[in-house]
């Protein structure tokens, strides 16, 4: 019995592949990213892939783009809404903690740095100097690129580190989200009063 393949156009076998790249990232890790592996999950042949990405550094450079993309448009999000006065501020940290663990940018970036290609991460930081360039616009009374800096380190760190390192000092797996929630909000409490 033969295998019926799906016929998709080459934008959506390319999203695809990337959004199978990302859960295979995040289910198994970085080893398991293989054009093979990404193939399998699709049903397209290594060969497909490699038009599509050229390379298993483009499937990974593309990656880095397609994360980055989902990490800052979450993010900004969270930050317009807050804003707007229509979510709590601590949305930001989850929205950006989430972003780390959940949808993969904190493996990515892990691999990236041991594997030796740190320019693969430049799509992710990219993109997140692009937001904070877009958030600080008209808010330049507020520390943005400071707050950015801290809280993406944080939510690196507890993506990579959190757990085990929870577990080790007796506290509760979210007590990293909830130390982050506390310090954004007193970052920008004094600037919301008025005072600098």
């Amino acid at each position: 019995m033969s295998i019926t393949r799906e016929r998709l156009a080459p934008e959506e076998s390319r999203s695809a592949a990337l959004e199978a790249a990302r859960r295979l990232l995040i289910k198994s890790g970085p080893q398991a990213v293989t054009l093979k592996a990404v193939g399998a999950e699709i049903g397209k042949t290594h060969a497909n892939l490699l038009h599509h990405f050229g390379s298993a550094a483009g499937l990974q450079s593309a990656l880095a783009h397609h994360i980055g993309a989902r990490v800052t448009a979450g993010i900004a999000e969270a930050v317009l809404r807050a804003r707007q006065g229509e979510a709590d501020p601590g949305e930001i940290v989850d929205r950006t903690f989430d972003a780390f663990d959940r949808e993969g940018a904190g493996a990515l970036a892990a691999w990236m740095i041991l594997s030796g290609n740190r320019d693969a991460l430049n799509p992710i930081l990219d993109s997140i100097h692009d937001l904070v360039d877009q958030l600080g616009h008209g808010h330049e009374d507020r520390p943005v690129h400071e707050t950015t800096l801290w809280l993406v380190l944080a939510a690196l760190g507890d993506s990579l580190l959190g757990e085990a390192m929870a577990e080790a000092l007796g506290l509760s797996r979210d007590k990293a989200r909830e130390l982050a929630r506390r310090q954004l909000i007193a970052n920008i409490q004094p600037i919301e009063g008025g005072t600098p």
